[in-house]
């Protein structure tokens, strides 16, 4: 079962330590990891995926609350949010293989941003499961270098936001 936190948490050093480290000493695991400034310098916005069972995954939640850093915990489920994630992919193409890889970032919609005699670079942001699928798609193809940024995910829009 998987789960993601949105906390908001106070924009100093060392609360992403605190953080980690609340998930290192009780063995919780950590999937996915954002941090990012809001629209107020003073608060960051980390963005946290974790599996477990039911009870581990609302221990997580207990503990984050009890931070004297953290803001504001927000637990969300896949339905009620959307997720994006951003992964920089390179590629060793050829003669043989080029039009295969155009067609593919044409259907996941993925963007080349970089290339070379030999290599392609490609972007794309979208929902972590398509990411996967994109790279299940690309692995025949001589896969180089991944980067990855951690899941984000915001709850959907509704009439009674604040």
């Amino acid at each position: 079962m998987k789960k993601i936190y949105s906390v908001l948490v106070e924009n100093r050093s060392g609360v992403l330590c605190k953080v980690a480290g609340l998930f290192s000493r009780r063995c919780f695991n950590i999937d996915s990891l954002a941090v990012g400034e809001t629209d107020d310098h003073a608060v960051s916005c980390m963005t946290i995926v974790s599996s477990g069972d039911e009870r581990t995954l609302e221990q997580i939640e207990k503990q984050l609350n009890k931070k004297l850093d953290v803001i504001k915990v927000k637990t969300l489920s896949q339905e009620q949010c959307y997720t994006r994630e951003l992964m920089l992919l390179k590629v060793k193409y050829n003669k043989n293989n080029r039009r295969d890889i155009i067609e593919i970032c044409d259907i996941m919609k993925t963007e080349i941003v970089d290339m070379s005699k030999h290599f392609m670079m490609l972007q794309i942001c979208d929902a972590p499961e398509k990411i996967d699928t994109l790279i299940k798609m690309l692995q025949t193809i001589s896969i180089v270098e991944v980067a990855r940024t951690g899941t984000l995910a915001l709850s959907k829009c509704t009439e009674n936001d604040d």
